[in-house]
């Protein structure tokens, strides 16, 4: 990684994250003056933090995109997510007794990483209530997230991952899903092979069960697709 300098870019990026955006204009600037921080280039492939490495800063992807991979006791490469900037993460790691990283975190696009100490970053929260709520949200959805992503890696067959991973992405009162993923990205993100998955969507298609087109899928038999994960 190469240092760079921090310009307004950079900034404008920052308090677009989750954790800054909604903070009042006094925070927001108090944050951008006293926040200890530095912004590095980063480069395709770079391993921007590994598994089981301590976390001693909080870092924002301020653009670009990474891939979460976790190693599980089978030394098999699980895939958790994809971060795409501009977002904090490991952001729960960060205060916990044991500040362990659970994933490693590997750039798959050039990007720019900032890194702001956990000194500064404590300081700030104990002094602004609303920096503090805001980053006890973010940690719970962080926390959620990968709740979420290995409830669906415990079916045992390729259905039940790919409805799992359905109405995950699925919103309340709507069958059509978005999902983030090629099918691809979709097959490596369960954990099955893309001819397995190709295989069994065509399949649940001709059963009547979904229609997809791309990246978009309608849910035609929900009560039927919850069964496969029952």
């Amino acid at each position: 990684m190469e240092r760079i300098v921090f310009t307004a870019k950079h900034e404008e990026l920052l308090l677009q994250i989750p954790l800054f955006k909604d903070l009042s204009p006094k925070v927001q600037h108090s944050l951008l003056e006293r926040l200890d921080c530095a912004v590095y280039n980063i480069k395709k492939n770079d391993i921007i933090a590994r598994q089981d490495s301590p976390c001693r800063e909080l870092m924002v992807l301020l653009e670009g995109k990474l891939k979460v991979d976790i190693i599980d006791a089978l030394c098999n490469e699980v895939l958790i997510e994809h971060i795409i900037a501009p977002r904090a993460f490991a952001t729960p790691h960060l205060f916990k007794a044991d500040t362990t990283l659970p994933a490693t975190f590997k750039a798959t696009e050039d990007g720019v990483l900032l890194k702001a100490t956990k000194d500064s970053v404590f300081k700030l929260i104990s002094e602004f209530p609303d920096l503090l709520k805001s980053f006890l949200c973010v940690a719970g959805n962080c926390n959620k997230c990968t709740v979420l992503r290995l409830r669906a890696l415990s079916y045992k067959n390729i259905r039940s991952r790919f409805v799992a991973y359905l109405f995950e992405q699925k919103l309340i009162d709507n069958n059509i899903v978005h999902i983030d993923h090629n099918q691809a990205q979709l097959a490596d993100y369960i954990c099955v092979t893309r001819p397995a998955l190709t295989k069994e969507i065509s399949k649940m298609a001709k059963e009547g069960l979904i229609l997809m087109k791309g990246k978009t899928v309608e849910l035609l038999n929900i009560p039927e697709l919850r069964k496969a994960i029952l």
